[in-house]
């Protein structure tokens, strides 16, 4: 997996300007204050299984944020349309891949489905 610099030109679709990263921080702040403080490691459910339903929610809570910050450019015209292809095709896959790992791991989306307190539920 390659990591994107922030300083790329491509990568300003996904990290925005600064005043659209402050609301992003802002708003996984709060969604981080509504996790639970400790991991419930159930040995009948299987720590790889718990590890990786942990791992995947964290995942589509990230996904779903950069979904609603990528809308809210969309909405204010500072994407090329060459930007709006590459963000959707990018989602698409992540979308793809998140359902291959849920099977793979018998996870179904109400597995990850956590209360985020004053946000509400994650899906």
């Amino acid at each position: 997996m390659t990591m994107l610099d922030p300083a790329a030109p491509e990568s300003r679709v996904l990290f925005g300007e600064p005043d659209d990263i402050d609301a992003f921080v802002a708003e996984l702040k709060g969604a981080a204050r509504a996790l639970p403080s400790r991991v419930d490691a159930d040995p009948d459910e299987g720590v790889e299984r718990g590890l990786t339903k942990l791992v995947l929610t964290v995942i589509e809570l990230l996904r779903r944020l950069l979904e609603r910050q990528a809308l809210h450019r969309v909405e204010a015209g500072s994407l090329t349309t060459a930007e709006i292809e590459r963000m959707g095709r990018t989602f698409l896959k992540l979308e793809a891949r998140m359902e291959e790992l849920k099977r793979e791991f018998g996870l179904q989306d109400e597995d990850l489905n956590i209360d985020l307190g004053p946000l509400g539920r994650l899906l």
